[in-house]
């Protein structure tokens, strides 16, 4: 029987190849692609295989099959599995390659699926089993994704990552690293980035490998889970290897499968870039945009909003703070009142204090709409206490203690705003908080909810919860900021469950609620992922809002999400100064300024020179800067802000042809000048280059000379800033003066 190729010219150039079965080796192979990556893969007998992946004219050879599942524990015993191709049940179409495999004994069909979702960007990967059986399965962690890339010894790579800003941005946070023979490397993630002195810090669950030299070709990998996950990269030889997905660590990974149940790796996606880290992100990041985030909410010409926030006060806020915060954030020029922690009677227990707030939380709602402003609202509420009213999370409730991750001491209190979590990856536990993030968006007229705290359970030694149960011989207890927290064997299976059922969650509010808001805080910057990215609004990027860790958090995420997405709080500085001096007030704004902005200041107490600058610089927020941090490409023009050293972000947008410069001068006392060379501009235009606080005349320059000599910026003062407006000039005008 000859062979027969069946060719289908497709959207997404997706090509299916059949093959004859007597042909040994692959029956069936396939092609997606898009504009920047193309992949090619083979469906063998037994098990499925990511063959290639194409840049350009360069081709990566992997060499390593997709190794699925081999055993399952039923009724404690051990069976050995073997998958067989359905190549009835397989198929492509313009968006898809999915192969399937079915074992016949226990009865599970494993889907192993690639998807193109936009014509730019990357495709993304998820393996799906099913339990067909009428027994009750124990399957071992299957991994995303593994790879082994064909790499010449004699070729010079480097690996680009980025850490989370969790607590304080390290003074590293974005890395480039050379991958010589031998190397060896893994970066996790998780929802409790916990960054400890002299340890590895969590990453943003992505990595770039690309040739440092020349036009830069490369590759990229991220994770789109907010669970327990890593990435490993090992170089021996010319073998360039590794594996996407959950982490395993801990203990010997199982999750258990009913009849019906079906288990989802987490979702991965891989691409192909030329240019570099940035040239990466700027692709990256517009994928991120039309592919994971929340189409409503960019539907709104005033996203991101600028915000006021009343923990500039702690928990000390009350009604008529409140009410005076709503009439300062109109006068200045804000978008949103954000009322955050100390409005609720105790931990778990989230109805408004009557002391502090007597009418409830309604006219406060009704106080903020009546002047423009949306309003929001910060919870921790998977978090229980000790209060007692009915509808509470309270932690010696015995509904409640069977909810809580780990039994708490007799002597255990809550803090302020911290208390013990519960494990909504229990149904009951899912359930309630599902009816209780409902009850207040309705009942307080929410535009936007926060989450904070750590939301999804770091492990649980309940052996009554779906996930499964811990290793009692491999078990350790930790005690931190007023709650208590258990590491077992099947830590990552805890997460995994939470996880799911936290997108369920935030999905029930979106589907009840389309225009609501969602801010992923959880501690400062520690959910900050592609997953949660898909389920919440934007992210709190650090828990230190000081301008140079501000700026740090902002230069290390926006490398991978959606600069609309990163959110600074900006904070009282210096520390204890009120008024400070105005050049020192511009820089503390506007380090917060490069994204979504939020005020997190008694703006009560500035004074009316303050006062009129800051509605100046909220006002040129609005109208200039949010369009390009919304629609523009974003280059890393400097080196990361090391606080001594001067530092800037530019972002241009080729369609509207504009740009701005944010320029900023460290606390070096000699340096008063600086160069910065612009990227993304066309070298055959003359662009009007405005200095915004006039520190400079402002001037007309060719797009060849920004892009090679840049703009030089003088500033008299430490610790000060400028923002530099492009555009390029009309084309009667650019022929003329050329």
């Amino acid at each position: 029987m000859s062979n027969r190729w069946c060719y289908r010219k497709l959207l997404c150039s997706v090509t299916l190849l059949w093959m004859s079965s007597e042909i040994a080796g692959a029956q069936m192979a396939g092609t997606l692609k898009t504009a920047e990556t193309k992949l090619r893969f083979e469906a063998g007998l037994h098990s499925p295989k990511l063959s290639a992946l194409q840049n350009g004219t360069e081709v990566l050879t992997n060499r390593v099959d997709e190794t699925p599942i081999s055993e399952v524990e039923i009724g404690g015993d051990m069976r050995w599995i073997e998958w067989n191709l359905n190549v009835a049940e397989s198929h492509a179409d313009q968006h898809i390659v999915s192969f399937v495999y079915d074992a016949p004994s226990p009865h599970l069909r494993l889907t192993w699926q690639w998807e193109v979702r936009s014509q730019h960007g990357p495709i993304e990967h998820q393996i799906r089993i099913e339990n067909r059986d009428s027994r009750e399965v124990w399957i071992p962690l299957q991994t995303s994704f593994p790879f082994d890339w064909q790499t010449p010894t004699a070729d010079q790579i480097e690996q680009f990552y980025v850490e989370k800003g969790a607590d304080t941005p390290s003074d590293i946070g974005t890395h480039i690293v050379p991958v010589p023979d031998g190397y060896k490397w893994e970066g996790t993630s998780s929802t409790y980035a916990q960054p400890r002195h002299g340890e590895e810090r969590e990453i943003i669950p992505y990595l770039l490998v690309e040739h440092p030299l020349g036009v830069q070709t490369g590759w990229y990998v991220g994770i789109e889970f907010s669970g327990r996950t890593h990435l490993t990269l090992v170089r021996k030889g010319d073998s360039l290897r590794g594996e996407v997905g959950l982490n395993p660590d801990l203990g010997q990974f199982r999750t258990r499968l009913k009849p019906g149940e079906v288990f989802e790796t987490p979702r991965i996606f891989l691409g192909a870039n030329t240019g570099g880290p940035d040239a990466a992100s700027n692709v990256l990041r517009r994928w991120v945009r039309e592919v994971l985030t929340n189409q409503e909410a960019w539907k709104d010409p005033h996203y991101p909003l600028t915000v006021n926030n009343s923990w500039g006060g702690g928990m000390v806020v009350d009604e008529e703070i409140a009410n005076h915060m709503i009439r300062d954030s109109a006068a200045l020029g804000l978008e949103m009142f954000h009322l955050d922690a100390g409005w609720f009677r105790g931990v778990g227990d989230w109805q408004p204090d009557q002391k502090k707030f007597p009418h409830g939380l309604q006219p406060i709602a009704d106080r903020a709409h009546a002047q423009g402003l949306k309003f929001g609202l910060w919870a921790d509420w998977t978090q229980a206490g000790l209060d007692n009213a009915p509808e509470s999370l309270n932690a010696r409730d015995s509904k409640t203690r069977g909810w809580l991750t780990t039994d708490l001491p007799a002597s255990w209190k809550p803090e302020e705003f911290k208390g013990q979590p519960v494990d909504i990856g229990d149904p009951p536990a899912k359930a309630w908080a599902m009816r209780e993030t409902e009850r207040m968006v309705s009942d307080y007229k929410l535009d936007m909810l926060e989450h904070d705290g750590y939301l999804v359970a770091q492990g649980c030694d309940a052996s009554d919860h779906p996930h499964a149960p811990p290793d009692p011989l491999n078990k350790c207890i930790y005690r931190d900021a007023g709650y208590v927290f258990e590491r077992s064997s099947n830590s990552t299976d805890v997460s995994y469950h939470a996880v799911r059922a936290y997108y369920d969650i935030q999905a029930n509010l979106r589907q009840k609620h389309p225009g609501l808001l969602l801010e992923i805080c959880n501690d400062g910057g520690r959910m900050v992922d592609f997953g949660s990215a898909a389920h919440g609004d934007y992210f709190s990027i650090t828990d230190t809002y000081d301008p140079l860790s501000n700026r740090r958090a902002f230069y290390d995420a926006s490398f991978v999400l959606p600069t609309a997405m990163l959110e600074a709080y900006v904070e009282n500085w210096p520390e204890g100064a009120k008024n400070p001096p105005m050049e020192y007030f511009r820089y503390m704004l506007r380090s917060g300024m490069m994204g979504w902005l939020s005020i997190m200041i008694d703006t009560t107490a500035w004074n009316a020179d303050h006062h009129k600058v800051a509605k100046e610089e909220i006002e040129l927020y609005k109208s200039h800067l949010r369009p390009l941090i919304r629609d523009a490409d974003l280059y890393h023009i400097s080196q990361r802000p090391d606080g001594v050293n001067w530092d800037g972000m530019e972002y241009f947008d080729p369609k509207t042809r504009r740009g701005v410069l944010y320029a900023f001068r460290g606390a070096a006392p000699t340096e008063v000048r600086h160069r910065f060379v612009l990227r993304g501009v066309d070298a055959t235009s003359r662009y009007q280059i405005r200095f915004h606080d006039h520190s400079s005349a402002d001037i007309v320059v060719d797009g060849d000379k920004l892009l090679t000599s840049g703009i030089m910026v003088q500033l008299p003062a430490s610790n000060s800033s400028e923002i530099i407006l492009f555009e390029a000039m009309p084309e009667p005008l650019k022929s003329l003066g050329r």
